[in-house]
């Protein structure tokens, strides 16, 4: 290496304190001329070396500098997808198949013939004799003599005029506090699943909930409403199994109000039994309950099970003969071909349906919107 070189490297070690990045740079030169000491001997590298190796060493009285600690990164993790939202006709996929798949088999014109291929398509929808009969008696006055595929679009109406009229538009308005709901409905109807679904979003808008176990017949009812329970961040109120469900009802009611609760949603027993037992029983809540809430129960609703196709129709005859039902839920509408009855319901009864279950997810409990229901039907 040349000699002058080294001189200026020297001096100017000499004339700088030394710091973190100058001793790093120091001691790379400690090492090249280690290399040619050993390539050279030690004459080659002469006082340079010594010189170097003393500044390499910091004495006393040279202040070192400290590197800042290197703040430790945290993991990056990727941001959560969004749940997708599955559209309603994906959940309304087998019913719709039923209820309008067949329509494009239909060929010819509007006839005898059509007409009788027609009937039978809507009667194994489960829309029930009447409704079917109507539907089937309106194509026949608004399409005779025309092309087959004016039977869909005839339909689409019929049917929509019809779940218009059902459509209460309520979603999840109170009207008291507490807003007091009374749940009926037979056995493996999804009463319970309901509730806690129901619950559940009225906790997601601010609200606060206590739920009544008043269905104390079922083994594992007031268990099932526990879980809900916990699921959705509400207390339970409960009794022993086999006492008097009114009992429980008064005392839901009564912790709701000393509580300040928005809701009070009350499960009741889901026998199916003789008309007179039953309606003694459901009159003897709704006295209890209105004690001391002014209107209460607010709401009556009746839980049905899509997949039971026409016998939801006897279900929702038999219960509003003994009580006063203001709303349906119709649950399972994602797992069964026979949602079709959800017409029939409509047209028979006129009763309001507030929700419909399309899922397990608390998210598919959805508000009843008529125009959608039928899109979601008529869509594939």
């Amino acid at each position: 290496m040349d000699p002058a070189l080294w001189t200026e490297i020297t001096a100017w070690l000499d004339a700088n304190a030394l710091t973190a990045a100058g001793a790093l740079a120091a001691v790379v030169l400690a090492a090249a001329v280690a290399v040619v000491r050993r390539r050279r001997g030690p004459a080659a590298a002469g006082p340079i070396a010594e010189r170097i190796a003393d500044a390499v060493v910091p004495s006393a009285d040279i202040p070192t500098a400290e590197l800042p600690a290197e703040t430790p990164r945290e993991p990056e993790v990727a941001p959560a997808e969004p749940a997708p939202v599955v559209r309603l006709r994906d959940r309304l996929r087998r019913t719709s198949d039923a209820l309008v798949g067949g329509l494009g088999k239909l060929l010819g014109s509007v006839d005898d013939k059509l007409l009788e291929s027609l009937e039978e398509q809507l009667l194994h929808a489960d829309l029930g004799v009447r409704t079917a009969t109507e539907l089937l008696e309106r194509v026949r006055r608004e399409g005779r003599g025309k092309d087959a595929s004016a039977v869909r679009e005839i339909l689409r109406d019929a049917i929509a005029e019809k779940l218009r009229r059902v459509e209460s538009g309520k979603g999840l308005a109170l009207d008291g506090k507490p807003h007091v709901v009374l749940v009926l409905g037979v056995n493996g109807s999804g009463k319970t699943t309901t509730i806690g679904k129901l619950a559940a979003r009225h906790v997601a808008a601010g609200r606060t909930v206590l739920l009544g176990a008043a269905d104390t017949f079922r083994a594992a009812a007031i268990e099932q409403l526990q879980v809900w329970g916990e699921r959705s961040g509400c207390d339970v109120i409960a009794g022993k199994q086999g006492g008097d469900p009114s009992a429980v009802a008064f005392d839901t009611v009564k912790a709701a109000l000393a509580r300040g609760a928005d809701v009070a949603i009350i499960d009741t027993a889901g026998r199916l039994q003789t008309k007179k037992p039953l309606m003694e029983e459901l009159a003897k809540l709704a006295r209890v309950i209105g004690r001391d809430v002014a209107g209460a129960p607010h709401e009556t609703l009746l839980v049905l099970d899509a997949n039971t196709g026409q016998n939801a129709l006897s279900q929702a005859k038999l219960f509003t003969e003994v009580a006063p039902v203001t709303g349906l839920v119709l649950t399972k509408l994602d797992g069964t071909a026979r949602g079709g009855v959800i017409v029939g319901l409509a047209d028979e009864f006129g009763i309001p349906v507030r929700f419909v279950g399309v899922g397990e997810g608390v998210e598919d409990l959805r508000d009843f919107a008529a125009d959608e229901f039928v899109e979601a039907l008529f869509a594939g």
